[in-house]
């Protein structure tokens, strides 16, 4: 119940009730104080809330992400017995360096069959164009897959996606920076 129906909203020549601009400011107020108490970025919230369910969503959100994401919405997530893998300059064969971690990747893989697809995201650094890069870091994803499927994970659990430049590990334009952005990631979807 409205006693005043209105201050004038300057500038856009629409007549509000002060109390509707009052309870939309404390809704604000008290968002803010859920995300600054919670000690999760907004986008953990966002996830936490229901990836997904409309929750927290704007109606401009398709519900595809970058990454992609199943059907229910749920996108691929980091897990920590998934390690990277880095690849030399303009390369896509694997590095005896990488070969240690891609079996330990397969072990894990293997006893987690609650992980039903595995994503493998090809990577590159900012050099070439934008197509060679897409198509490099589909190789590079394609070789680490081959190498897990040889150790005896199914094909079918694996799927490849390639980022090419597009999403770089560390910002730089030397090769300190650029040797950590030519990689394969490893990401799990539920």
């Amino acid at each position: 119940m409205f006693v005043k129906t209105g201050s004038h909203m300057p500038g856009n020549g629409v007549s509000v009730p002060r109390a509707l601009g009052r309870i939309a400011i404390l809704g604000l107020v008290a968002a803010l104080a859920t995300f600054a108490c919670s000690g999760k970025s907004p986008e953990e919230e966002a996830g936490a809330a229901g990836r997904g369910s409309g929750i927290g969503s704007s109606e401009f959100d398709t519900g595809v992400s970058s990454r992609g994401s199943d059907e229910y919405g749920n996108e691929p997530e980091k897990v920590r017995e998934l390690a990277s893998i880095y690849f030399d300059y303009d390369r896509s064969d694997i590095r005896s360096d990488a070969r240690p971690t891609l079996k330990a990747n397969a072990q894990a893989i293997e006893g987690h069959r609650d992980w039903k697809t595995i994503v493998l995201e090809g990577h590159t650094d900012e050099r070439g164009s934008e197509e060679y890069n897409l198509a490099l870091g589909e190789r590079r994803a394609n070789a680490a897959r081959q190498y897990l499927v040889d150790l005896g994970v199914p094909s079918s659990r694996l799927q490849v996606v390639s980022f090419g430049e597009t999403a770089p590990a560390v910002q730089g334009h030397d090769e300190s920076a650029w040797r950590w952005n030519r990689r394969v990631e490893f990401r799990v979807a539920r």
